[in-house]
């Protein structure tokens, strides 16, 4: 693990106890929370730690549901910010070079608006801003957890020669998902004994990850590891394994979000590994940045989640041996 990438503990209770310290926040501020999809258990739990900053902070809060679809998310930004009814904005982009241009008319209305999980703007592992004005980007670098993840996966393989391996991406056609699987079959193809002799898209449900999986699985009958960029993923990845008789502690098992349902399975020892997000903790920084600045106060605009979330970003069994406490803050 990079030194870029290790989790710094003193660094994380810094930004958390600096976030609790500021006090009430008297202002009828209304902030609004664009969802990439509400129905999202990713996107609920980054409203929850929204929500609960609001409280604290005394602003109310609104979510819009994107429904994984950009032309609807771009439009709802529109919308909210011609009703002159809200005082921030924070957004989860389903298009995060499409999205620049609504991003850019709120930053145009004097409005200060922030995004989650991903940057906004053609490069997706870069966290400065890519639209003038955006108040914070609160995020990961995808390709340094991606480039983890498919490392992680070469140790295991490292005495099987073939290795073969299946990868489970949401879809090909979000650019950050196909930024996550170029990563991945870049680190892997500079390893003669790793074969990726099938890709599936999941789209982040574990039924559809299920049918893909079990299609591969009639295909291709030897695996030996799944690698994905999602918990949910894995989640039918798993049960379509077991019904094609596999013992899935054998294999190599990684998914992407640390959700409860993955620290229970590295817990067990039936998965691997998963590159851990933290969508609470995400969500109350995001607000934080939002209020701190409608407030006059000066506020990171940068804000790596790799170096403040409260876990390190690779979690593994040994990990969660460390930390017998940890929980995901998420469901899947």
């Amino acid at each position: 693990m990079s030194s870029t990438r290790i989790k710094s503990t003193f660094a994380a209770g810094l930004v958390l106890a600096a976030m609790a310290a500021g006090p009430a926040f008297a202002d009828d501020l209304k902030i609004a929370y664009f969802a990439a999809s509400s129905q999202n258990g990713f996107n609920q739990a980054t409203y929850a730690g929204i929500q609960e900053k609001a409280k604290e902070l005394g602003v109310e809060t609104a979510i819009y549901d994107g429904k994984f679809d950009a032309a609807n998310q771009y439009s709802q930004i529109e919308d909210v910010l011609a009703s002159g009814n809200f005082d921030g904005f924070i957004v989860a982009p389903n298009d995060s070079v499409g999205i620049a241009g609504a991003v850019e008319q709120v930053v145009a209305a004097g409005k200060p608006i922030a995004t989650v999980l991903f940057p906004i703007g053609p490069d997706l592992n870069k966290l400065e801003p890519q639209v003038e004005g955006l108040t914070a980007t609160v995020a990961s670098p995808p390709v340094d957890g991606a480039t983890e993840q498919a490392e992680d996966l070469v140790k295991f393989c490292a005495d099987k020669d073939p290795c073969n391996v299946v990868i489970l991406i949401g879809a090909k056609i979000f650019p950050f998902d196909n930024l996550r699987y170029e990563t991945f079959l870049k680190v892997l193809g500079e390893h003669d004994n790793i074969k990726v002799v099938a890709t599936g898209e999941g789209y982040y449900s574990p039924e559809t990850s299920l049918t893909a999986m079990t299609d591969i699985l009639q295909a291709h009958s030897d695996i030996d590891a799944v690698l994905s960029n999602a918990d949910q993923h894995l989640v039918g990845a798993e049960i379509a394994l077991e019904a094609a008789g596999y013992n899935v502690p054998d294999l190599y098992l990684s998914g992407g979000g640390a959700a409860n349902i993955a620290i229970q399975a590295i817990r067990e020892g039936r998965w691997d590994a998963t590159l851990a997000y933290f969508p609470k903790t995400m969500g109350e920084l995001a607000l934080n940045a939002i209020v701190g600045t409608i407030r006059g106060e000066k506020v990171d605009t940068i804000i790596n989640m790799d170096e403040v979330g409260p876990m390190p970003p690779m979690i593994t069994k040994a990990v969660l041996d460390a930390h017998p406490d940890f929980v995901g803050e998420w469901e899947q």
